[in-house]
C-alpha cells in the first residue's frame, strides 16, 4: 500500500467527519466539527489525511508548536483514526507519517490516542507499529472507566457507594435532571476548581458553543437540593462505545448529601439504558505534584467505589532530527 499524505483543507471537512464517525477508534474529539469550537487562530492546525490512491485510510488531527507536531491540541484524545486495520497497514501508516515529519523538518511528534475502550474492535496493531518504529512513551496517565454490564450495575459498586445511592433513591432529598442550564452549572464548576487552585478547561462561552454544536452529545446532569443547584456532571458522548464524565462537580457545603454518588448513579443508569459500553470518569492525577504522572490516591479510591478500573492514557513520542 503506497500512502500519500496531504494537509487538511476545509473542502475535506465533510469527508473527514464521516470517516471519523464510521471508523474503529474515532471520537468526537477527532471531528473537525469539534475542533471548530476553538476561536480561530488559537492554534496552528496541521491536520493530516492519509490516502491510498483516492481512498481515505486515516486522519490525524494535529497542531504545531515550534518544531513539534502534536496530536491532540485542544482536545482530550488525538493520534490516528482508522478502520480496523491489519498490522501491515498500521506499519505503512506509521512509516508514511514518520517520513512526512522528516520531510517537513519536524524535530519531534507527540501522539495521544484514545484508550482501547473507545475502539469498536479492540486492536493494538497501531500501538505495536509505533513501538516497533521507535516511538517511546512520553508519559502515562491513569484514567478510570466503568464497564457497563447490565441494569444491575449497583450491585458491583462498593458498599459505601451502594448505601448512599440507596438513600438517594429512597429519600429523594435531591433531584437530578437532564438540563440545558449551563449558567447554573458553571458557577459550581468555577467554585470547585478554585478550591483546587486550577481553572476549568473550558470557558462558559466554549461550553455553550460545544452544546450548540453537539446538542445530543454534550449532556448535563444537574443536581438540586430543593431549587438550589448544588452539583452536576457534564458528560460527552464521545462515540458509540463510551461516554466521558468530563466534569463531576459539587458545592462542598452540600457534600453531606453525597450528590456525586447520586449523579454517578444517574449517569451510569442513563449510559446503560442508552446502549453505551463504558463510562470514562477521567484521569486521576495529582495536579499539584512535581511529577505529572503522580496518581491522586484519594481520587482513585473514590472512583473504585463505582467498580471503575484503571486504564492508561498514554502519549507516544519520537524525535526525527
Amino acid at each position: 500500500m503506497a500512502l500519500r499524505v496531504i494537509p487538511y483543507t476545509e473542502e475535506w471537512k465533510s469527508r473527514w467527519d464521516n470517516f471519523v464517525l464510521k471508523s474503529n477508534n474515532g471520537t468526537m474529539f477527532h471531528l473537525q466539527k469539534f475542533l471548530d469550537y476553538h476561536d480561530k487562530g488559537k492554534f496552528r492546525w496541521h491536520h493530516l489525511l492519509f490516502l491510498d490512491k483516492n481512498e481515505l485510510v486515516a486522519v490525524l488531527p494535529a497542531s504545531t508548536m515550534g518544531s513539534t507536531l502534536e496530536s491532540p491540541i485542544g482536545a482530550s484524545y488525538g493520534s490516528f483514526v482508522t478502520a480496523d486495520i491489519d498490522f501491515t497497514s498500521a506499519l505503512d501508516l506509521v512509516d508514511t507519517f514518520s517520513e512526512y515529519c522528516r520531510e517537513q523538518h519536524f524535530e519531534r511528534a507527540l501522539l495521544t490516542p484514545a484508550p482501547f475502550i473507545y475502539q469498536k474492535t479492540i486492536s493494538q496493531n497501531l500501538d505495536y507499529a509505533l513501538a516497533y518504529r521507535d516511538f517511546t512513551f512520553d508519559k502515562h496517565y491513569i484514567s478510570h472507566a466503568i464497564r457497563l454490564d447490565g441494569p444491575d450495575f449497583v450491585s458491583s459498586f462498593q458498599s459505601t457507594a451502594r448505601r448512599y445511592i440507596h438513600k438517594y433513591v429512597r429519600e429523594q432529598s435531591l433531584t437530578i435532571e437532564l438540563s440545558d442550564d449551563l449558567d447554573a452549572f458553571y458557577p459550581i464548576l468555577l467554585n470547585n476548581k478554585k478550591r483546587h487552585g486550577v481553572k476549568p478547561t473550558h470557558t462558559l462561552a466554549e461550553l455553550e458553543r460545544l452544546r450548540k454544536f453537539f446538542p445530543d452529545r454534550v449532556v448535563l446532569f444537574l443536581v438540586k437540593k430543593g431549587l438550589k443547584p448544588i452539583a452536576g456532571s457534564l458528560v460527552f458522548a464521545c462515540n458509540e462505545q463510551v461516554v466521558l464524565c468530563f466534569y463531576n462537580m459539587l458545592l462542598y457545603e452540600y457534600e453531606q448529601y453525597n450528590p456525586i454518588h447520586a449523579v454517578m448513579y444517574e449517569v451510569v443508569k442513563w449510559a446503560t439504558e442508552s446502549g453505551y459500553r463504558w463510562v470514562d470518569i477521567g484521569v486521576s492525577q495529582d495536579t499539584k505534584a512535581e511529577n505529572p504522572m503522580t496518581p491522586s490516591m484519594s481520587l482513585i479510591r473514590f472512583k473504585e467505589k463505582f467498580n471503575a478500573r484503571g486504564i492508561l492514557r498514554s502519549t507516544f513520542y519520537k524525535r526525527f532530527l
